[in-house]
C-alpha cells in the first residue's frame, strides 16, 4: 500500500554503528568516498571527507514467500581481497537458504560508492536497507522515494542509492517506528511503500528489481547532481571503475619502499602491505597530509557522539608519519608535514584534535602534540627530504619550541588525554626536540644555546620528577626504584595523588601508578636500554601491566585505567575498565629490539588483534568471553578499529627488526647523550617548576616569560641586590646567578614585573656543595 508520509516521527535515539570493522577501503584518485565495512554490511561511509560519515550503514534483507533474514544478524560470512595491497572486499554470506555475493568500491573519478550483487536461492528478493546519517548525525534527515532512486537530505548534503536495473518498489520510514526492518518483522514481507520521511532518524528500503546488479552510493552538495553521479557511474560500468580502482592503487603500491620487504615472511610482508594501505585510506582528499585516528567510533552503537576518532590528531599523524618514512612514501610525508605547518596555532601549539579541514574539535593542550612535529620535522632533515620547506618548518619549529620552553615541561594533559604534569613520554619529546630542532637549524642565533641548556637541565631532572625508589612495589619486586605513569605536581614523586580519569575521581598514589611512558626514553636515545632504572621498571610492568593470552603478551595502558567496557561488558559511557592495547605490546616490542631481544612475541601478539580483514583494534577483551556481547578473549573490543597508530606502531616494529634502529631516533639525539649524562650548563627556576635546591657547580637562571626585576638577598636576606632580567632565548627572561661560591647558602628573592608589579611571594633556593 503506497502512502505518502511515514508514520512515527521523529524516530528511535540515532546512533552510530559497532567500531568492529572487516575493513577500511578508498579509491586513490579525485573520488572523496571512504567506506568501511562490519559485520559482512557497509558501515559508515564518510564524505567529502574523512571526517564526515554519511551514512550509519547499509545492509540487506533477504526474503521469500515463506522467509526472511537480515544478513548482518546472521553473521554468517566470509571476507577476502585479491591481496593484501589492494582493498577490494568481497564477502559472501552463506546460508542453508542463500548466497549473497558482495563487492565493495568507490569509483575513483567521481563521489560515489559502488556495490555489486550476487543473490542465489529459489524464490528470493533482496532488499538494501540504508539508514542515512548526514552531516555526521542521525536526527534531522529527510528521506524520499524518487523515480532515480533513494534520495536523502539534510542541511545542503544529498545522497542518493541508484540502483542499475532499478527497484521494484520502496519505502522510506522511521527508524524503530515505521523502517523496513520493521516492517518484516512486524508482517514477515515487504508491505510499506511510504514514499517520505523526515525530519528524524530515517532508514530507506527498495526491493531490487533483479538479483544481480550493481548499487551505487552517490554524495552530492544538490540532489540533482547525486542523482547525476550515480547514474553516470552506472553508465560507465562496474568493471571499468574496479579496473581503474585496481590500477591506481597498483601504481600508489609501487611508492612503498619497505626495506626488505620482499625478503620478510609473508606473514609479515602482507601485515605491512595491509598497515600502509590502511594508513594511506584514512588520509583526506581535499587536504593532503590530514590523516583522521579512525574511521570509526568507540563504542559507537551505544551513542551519536558526532566526533568520534575521525578527527586528526597531531600526535598520532606524527607517529603514522613516521611509520610512512619508514615505508619511504616522501610525497605522503612531505604533505603530513605541510598540513601540520598550516594547522598551528598563532602561540606554536596545536589543537588537541580537529577536522581535516583544520577546524578544531577538542582543544585541549598536550605538550607531546607541539613536540612531535618538530622531532619529524627535524627527522625530515637528517635525512635531506625538506627541499622548499626548510623555511617553513624552521618557523613552525621556532614556534613550537618556544612554546615547549616556556610552558614545559609539565603538560597540561597527557598522551592519553587525561592527566596534567610531567610524565616520561611527553618529556622525552620535549627534550628530543629541543636538541633536534637546535642541530638542524631551525633557530635562531639567540635561541640555538638556550634551547641546548634547557634540554640538558631537564634530561638531568628527569628522574628526580618521575623516578621513584624504595616503594611498597620496589620492595614486593626486590628492585631498587621505578619510573612512575606521571606526576602531577613538581615535588618528589613519593608524595602526592593522581585523580583517575573513567573512575569516577578515585584517586592513587602518584608512586603506585605504571605506565610505558618511560620506553621512550630509550627509544628516542635520552637512556639507555641497559639502564638500571630502565630495566627494573620493565620488570615492575611487565609483573603488574602484562597479561600473556596464548596469542602473546598484551598490555594495560596503566593500573587502574578506566577506559574500556564495564566489568559485565556493558560499553565504556564514561566510565569502565581499561582493557589490553595491542600497539603497547609493539612499544614493549621496541624496547625488547633494543636489548638485542627475540621481538617474535610482541610481533605476534599484535598480528593475532587483528580483524578478519587485518584491522588492528586500539584494545582487546581481557577477560573471559561474553559471546552475547560479541566479546571474545583476545579479540577486539568495542574500542576503536582500526587504529592508525596501532598500524604505524606494527610497521615501525617490524622496520626496527629489519634495521635495528627505531624510526623516531634521531642522530643529533643519539650522539648528544650516547656517552651518558651530559652535565647542564644552568638549573633553569620557574615558579611553575620551583626546585628547592641547586647544586654549587651549575649557574642558576631565574626566569619568567617576561621582563622583571630580582629582588635577592642570602641566608634570611643578607647582601640585598637588584638586577634586571635579559633575553635568555626562546621567548624567556631570566636573571644568570652564579653561585659556586655560595654552597651551603640559602637564597631568597622575590620580583617586580612591569606589568603587575611586585608578585607577592618569597621564594628560597638551598645552594648545594
Amino acid at each position: 500500500m503506497i502512502e505518502q508520509y511515514a508514520p512515527g516521527a521523529p524516530g528511535s535515539t540515532a546512533t552510530w554503528t559497532s567500531s568492529a570493522k572487516d575493513m577500511v577501503g578508498t579509491a586513490i584518485g579525485q573520488g572523496r568516498v571512504w567506506f568501511t565495512v562490519g559485520y559482512g554490511i557497509l558501515n559508515e561511509v564518510y564524505w567529502p571527507s574523512c571526517s564526515t560519515p554519511q551514512i550509519r550503514d547499509l545492509g540487506f534483507i533477504i526474503a521469500g514467500d515463506d522467509f526472511w533474514s537480515e544478513v548482518k544478524r546472521v553473521h554468517q560470512y566470509m571476507l577476502t581481497t585479491p591481496s593484501a595491497s589492494l582493498p577490494i572486499p568481497k564477502i559472501v554470506h552463506q546460508h542453508e537458504r542463500y548466497r549473497l555475493e558482495l563487492e565493495i568500491i568507490t569509483d575513483p573519478a567521481r563521489d560515489v560508492l559502488l556495490i555489486h550483487y550476487h543473490l542465489e536461492g529459489e524464490g528470493l528478493r533482496l532488499y538494501p536497507l540504508l539508514a542515512p546519517h548526514l552531516g555526521g548525525e542521525g536526527d534531522n534527515n529527510y528521506g524520499a522515494v524518487a523515480e532515480q532512486g533513494l534520495t536523502a537530505q539534510k542541511g545542503g548534503q544529498y545522497l542518493i542509492l541508484a540502483a542499475e536495473n532499478g527497484f521494484t518498489r520502496a519505502s522510506v520510514g522511521y527508524v524503530g517506528r515505521s523502517d523496513g526492518w520493521q516492517d518484516f518483522s512486524q508482517n514477515e514481507h515487504m508491505t510499506w511503500e511510504y514514499q517520505e520521511a523526515g525530519p528524524g532518524n530515517i532508514a530507506m528500503m527498495g526491493e531490487l528489481n533483479h538479483n544481480s546488479g550493481v548499487l551505487a552510493l552517490a554524495f552530492s552538495d544538490s540532489a540533482q547532481g547525486a542523482a547525476t553521479l550515480a547514474h553516470s557511474s552506472l553508465a560507465a560500468g562496474y568493471q571499468e571503475a574496479k579496473r581503474q580502482y585496481t590500477y591506481l592503487w597498483a601504481m600508489w603500491n609501487e611508492t612503498v619502499k619497505f626495506p626488505g620487504l620482499n625478503k620478510l615472511p609473508k606473514k609479515l610482508s602482507d601485515a605491512v602491505l595491509t598497515s600502509i594501505v590502511v594508513l594511506k585510506t584514512h588520509e583526506g582528499r581535499t587536504f593532503p597530509g590530514s590523516l583522521v585516528a579512525s574511521l570509526s567510533t568507540p563504542w559507537g552503537d551505544t551513542h551519536k557522539d558526532p566526533g568520534g576518532y575521525h578527527l586528526v590528531w597531531p600526535r598520532d599523524s606524527v607517529e603514522v608519519g613516521f611509520a610512512m618514512l619508514a615505508c619511504g612514501l616522501i610525497t605522503e610525508v612531505r604533505a603530513m608535514l605541510a598540513y601540520l605547518i598550516a594547522i598551528q596555532q598563532p602561540d606554536g601549539h596545536w589543537m588537541q584534535n580537529n577536522f581535516t579541514d583544520g577546524r578544531p574539535y577538542w582543544q585541549g593542550i598536550q605538550l607531546d602534540e607541539v613536540a612531535l612535529p618538530v622531532l619529524f620535522a627535524a627527522k625530515l632533515h637528517e635525512q635531506g627530504l625538506l627541499g622548499e620547506m626548510q623555511g617553513a618548518a624552521a618557523r613552525m619549529a621556532r614556534k613550537a619550541l618556544e612554546f615547549i620552553a616556556q610552558y614545559g615541561p609539565a603538560s597540561p594533559q597527557d598522551r592519553w588525554e587525561e592527566n596534567s604534569g610531567i610524565n616520561p613520554f611527553t618529556l622525552a619529546v620535549s627534550v628530543a626536540a629541543l636538541i633536534a630542532g637546535t642541530k638542524a637549524g631551525f633557530l635562531e642565533e639567540g635561541d640555538k644555546q638556550y634551547a641546548l641548556d634547557l634540554a640538558d637541565d631537564w634530561n638531568e631532572r628527569l628522574e628526580s620528577w618521575v623516578y621513584v625508589s624504595d616503594t611498597e612495589l620496589d620492595r614486593e619486586l626486590g628492585i631498587a626504584g621505578h619510573y612512575i605513569r606521571l606526576n602531577p605536581n613538581c615535588h618528589s614523586a613519593r608524595f602526592g595523588d593522581v585523580m583517575l580519569r573513567n573512575r569516577n575521581n578515585e584517586v592513587i598514589e602518584t608512586r603506585a601508578l605504571l605506565g610505558m611512558e618511560y620506553l621512550y626514553l630509550v627509544r628516542l636515545g635520552l637512556r639507555k636500554a641497559t639502564d638500571k632504572r630502565i630495566e627494573e621498571t620493565t620488570r615492575l610492568v611487565d609483573k603488574q601491566l602484562c597479561v600473556n593470552l596464548p596469542a602473546g603478551p598484551y598490555y594495560y595502558r596503566y593500573n587502574e585505567d578506566g577506559y574500556g567496557e564495564h566489568e559485565d561488558g556493558r560499553a565504556f559511557d564514561g566510565s569502565g575498565i581499561g582493557r589490553l592495547w595491542p600497539l603497547l605490546s609493539g612499544e614493549r616490542g621496541h624496547y625488547a629490539a633494543a636489548r638485542k631481544e627475540d621481538i617474535k612475541p610482541y610481533l605476534n601478539a599484535m598480528l593475532a588483534s587483528a580483524s578478519t580483514g587485518g584491522m588492528l583494534p586500539e584494545q582487546i577483551w581481557d577477560k573471559e568471553s561474553i559471546p552475547e556481547r560479541g566479546l571474545l578473549t583476545g579479540r577486539p573490543s568495542g574500542s576503536a578499529m582500526p587504529l592508525i597508530w596501532a598500524h604505524a606502531e606494527l610497521i615501525k616494529l617490524i622496520y626496527v627488526q629489519k634495521t635495528g634502529v627505531p624510526i623516531e631516533q634521531l642522530k643529533s639525539v643519539v650522539q648528544r647523550y650516547s656517552k651518558g649524562m651530559l652535565a647542564p650548563r644552568a638549573r633553569h627556576w620557574r615558579d611553575n617548576l620551583p626546585c628547592g635546591n641547586v647544586p654549587a657547580d651549575h649557574e642558576l637562571w631565574i626566569e619568567a616569560r617576561e621582563p622583571f626585576v630580582l629582588h635577592y638577598g642570602y641566608d634570611n636576606w643578607h647582601d640585598v641586590k637588584e638586577q634586571s632580567s635579559q633575553p635568555l632565548g626562546l621567548g624567556m627572561y631570566g636573571v644568570m646567578l652564579d653561585v659556586s661560591q655560595l654552597a651551603g647558602k640559602a637564597l631568597q628573592f622575590t620580583r617586580r614585573f612591569d606589568a603587575t608589579g611586585w608578585e607577592g611571594q618569597d621564594w628560597q633556593i638551598n645552594i648545594k656543595a
